[in-house]
């Protein structure tokens, strides 16, 4: 991290918040890419952005310069954390107000049934009622439902004889956090790339081409592919470390 870097956030600790704007825009992006990570939950963009700037800011305030790490890498978790944090604490699902109406047209329904008959009414005889679908009245009543928390403990491990949540049985173990840093970093590197260099590393990684295939498509030869490859691979372990 340069100099120029480093006074920047320091400033920005004791409260310059002319250097605190021009850090969240340095790091737009970063902030942008984890946010399209929790987009179709229910949630506008512009809210789960201004979330992930508090937690991007969070990580400014506690980041220490003296790091031999770069602040976009630090501002990961705190960025993950905030909008996890906020999506956990504002509810589990967001359900639509017509659900909601017609759940409570159901349990009405359901009572006075229930009192005139003493018997539970059918799916079958709810739909011919309230003329509705079955599948919108199945939905409505499932959106009522009590949610289990991931993290609540649910299952018996039988070996450890222990309790296990949902999120420890769908866990990976990987560190999460850094692997959404290391994919933004590569990313960003491969974006600063010029044309030739760009389409060489694409085809190579991520094409998984071999250098004399890669040769064939682009109308150059094995050798500039290889020198290419190389000082790219070069150019960026520089970047990454520095």
């Amino acid at each position: 991290m340069d100099e120029k870097d480093i006074k920047s956030i320091r400033e920005a600790q004791k409260g310059n918040k002319e250097e605190l704007g021009i850090l969240i825009e340095k790091n737009n992006g970063l902030i942008w890419s984890i946010v399209k990570r929790f987009m179709g939950r229910g949630y506008e963009k512009e809210d789960l952005y201004q979330i992930g700037c508090m937690g991007f800011i969070k990580s400014i305030k506690k980041f220490n310069t003296d790091y031999d790490v770069k602040l976009s890498t630090y501002a990961v978790p705190y960025i993950l954390g905030e909008i996890k944090r906020f999506i956990r604490d504002d509810g589990p699902i967001k359900v639509s107000r017509s659900l909601k109406e017609l759940n409570a047209k159901i349990v009405e329904t359901q009572r006075q049934y229930l009192n005139r008959t003493g018997k539970e009414m059918s799916l079958k005889l709810l739909s011919e009622t309230l003329k509705i679908s079955r599948e919108d009245i199945t939905m409505a009543m499932d959106s009522a439902k009590p949610v289990d928390s991931i993290e609540e403990s649910t299952y018996r491990d039988n070996k450890t004889d222990s309790t296990v949540s949902i999120l420890d049985k769908i866990s990976t173990g990987k560190d999460e956090a850094t692997l959404i840093s290391n994919k933004l970093t590569i990313k960003k590197l491969i974006e600063g790339l010029q044309s030739k260099e760009k389409e060489v590393i694409l085809l190579r990684f991520y094409k998984e081409k071999t250098q004399m295939q890669v040769a064939k498509i682009l109308g150059i030869t094995q050798v500039q592919v290889s020198r290419i490859e190389r000082k790219v691979l070069e150019s960026m372990k520089i970047k990454l470390i520095s």
